[in-house]
């Protein structure tokens, strides 16, 4: 079993940052890809990003390519989401994810899921 934590949510105002982080516990980190995906109130889990097992491989969401960066550093577990130029529609509980398997934007490949953060922008 892997546990994952999310922090770094909170209230921005439109064009600001934030970075989310994701640390993992319980199963060897570098084995896993991650990613991070994001719900809406009243939407569906969408994907934003993702990250392979050595940090050079990544792929975004069209709606946060050039915005958003995803990195890790497996010496300390845990999966980054650096956030700039946000906007009101990135509003939404953001969750990490991993997966046994390679880098993917489909939800269903993820084994293990976060709580969520939740990220607020205001306009």
């Amino acid at each position: 079993q892997m546990h994952l934590v999310e922090s770094g949510g909170g209230l921005v105002q439109a064009g600001g940052s934030l970075r989310l982080s994701c640390a993992a516990s319980g199963r060897t980190f570098p084995n896993y890809a991650m990613a991070w995906f994001r719900q809406a109130s009243g939407k569906e889990r969408e994907f934003v990003a993702t990250v392979g097992r050595n940090g050079i491989f990544t792929a975004y969401a069209d709606s946060v390519k050039g915005r958003f960066t995803i990195s890790r550093d497996n010496a300390k577990n845990t999966v980054y989401l650096q956030m700039n130029s946000l906007k009101p529609e990135d509003t939404a509980v953001y969750c990490c994810a991993a997966t046994s398997g390679l880098a993917t934007m489909s939800e269903s490949a993820y084994d293990y899921w976060g709580q969520g953060t939740q990220v607020t922008v205001s306009s």
